[in-house]
């Protein structure tokens, strides 16, 4: 499931395959070989209030102190590295740097509205990247459109989407007050997303920054382009093997359809050349005249309308506008969605696969 939403690999995604890298191995380094120095990377919100440790709002939301933690983010960063293909590695910078700023801002108003209310002082929140992460489920819910995998017991309908919910939510669950990192992440993805105040404007990465960090950053973290699939049969086993041959024929279906499409569009884009009849509109094959033919017409046949066309079937703009999102062109969406008789599920999964 975690390759139906994009390519395979980390492939031009050098920000996410340095997100999966850095942070790993810098917790591991900090559990195993530098335990003393755990606590200057706690995201302790009583030192910045108290003793105004400001510095822990930064370390405090770099590095994961839970082995846990960084298992399911890196999960999640993982499969959201199709934002970065979508939008360029900086505007997904852009995103992180925002919602990372935007969320220790409500980690802070947050546990003020908590302790003023409730009377429930929160004093240590969980530390890493957890914000940022949080906030990619809200482009992830609204952009990625849900395809359907199978279906559980009948009636519960697993999708390509399901298994980032439940790491998502193995992720909530996993330390006490990890729902108000969730919270804030969520909150601050939806300012973002929806540019409320222009935070995108202010909230940007800078143009020297990310000069700095492509020439850094990206010929050490620079994924090698994906090789060709290997061809049906491949499969370690005969559940493997069906599968591949299925997708083989749902591929096989689309391209016939497309192409299907694309011919008709041909033939009534060009003109007729040399004044030449199409006689088989008047002179129908023997055939098809004699199983056409009915048996007893005593009153005249009333004219039937005329077939739509496929070219003119129409094509909902929010459809198109959901496939533009993902990066596709206008006239591809459209030349999907017309080959699969506006199904956007079927018209998605043949964009991605091609």
């Amino acid at each position: 499931m975690f390759t139906t939403t994009g390519s395979r690999g980390l492939y031009k995604a050098p920000l996410s395959k340095s997100l999966l890298l850095l942070p790993g191995a810098l917790t591991v380094l900090l559990i195993l070989g530098l335990p003393q120095y755990q606590k200057l990377f706690m995201y302790s919100l009583q030192a910045v209030k108290q003793h105004k440790q400001v510095w822990r709002l930064v370390s405090g939301k770099l590095i994961c102190l839970d082995v846990k933690d960084t298992f399911c983010s890196s999960l999640l960063i993982y499969n959201f590295r199709i934002f970065e293909r979508r939008f360029g590695s900086r505007k997904f910078a852009s995103f992180l740097f925002g919602t990372w700023v935007l969320s220790g801002l409500l980690d802070l108003l947050l546990t003020e509205a908590l302790q003023f209310c409730f009377e429930l002082r929160v004093d240590v929140l969980p530390a890493g990247l957890l914000g940022p992460v949080f906030a990619l489920f809200v482009p992830f819910f609204y952009s990625i459109p849900r395809v359907q995998v199978t279906q559980l017991l009948g009636y519960i309908s697993i999708t390509n989407k399901s298994l980032v919910y439940i790491v998502g939510l193995q992720l909530l669950t996993s330390s006490a007050y990890m729902w108000v990192v969730a919270l804030s992440g969520l909150i601050s993805g939806l300012l973002y997303y929806s540019n409320a105040l222009a935070v995108q404007w202010f909230l940007q990465m800078p143009r020297w920054l990310a000069r700095c960090s492509s020439l850094t950053l990206e010929p050490l973290f620079s994924g090698t382009e994906p090789r060709a699939e290997a061809p049906v049969g491949m499969g370690a086993t005969l559940d493997i093997q069906r599968q591949q041959r299925m997708d083989m024929l749902d591929q096989q279906l689309l391209l016939s359809q497309l192409a299907q499409f694309r011919r008709n569009a041909q033939q009534q884009q060009q003109p007729q050349e040399g004044g030449l009849l199409n006689w088989n509109r008047f002179f129908p094959g023997l055939r098809h005249r004699g199983q056409n033919r009915p048996h007893v017409q005593p009153h005249p046949q009333q004219p039937q309308p005329p077939q739509p066309h496929p070219l003119d079937t129409p094509v909902a703009e929010e459809q198109v506008a959901r496939l533009m999102e993902m990066g596709f062109s206008r006239v591809d969406a459209q030349e999907a969605l017309r080959a699969s008789n506006n199904d956007i599920n079927m018209a998605t999964n043949f964009l991605l696969q091609h």
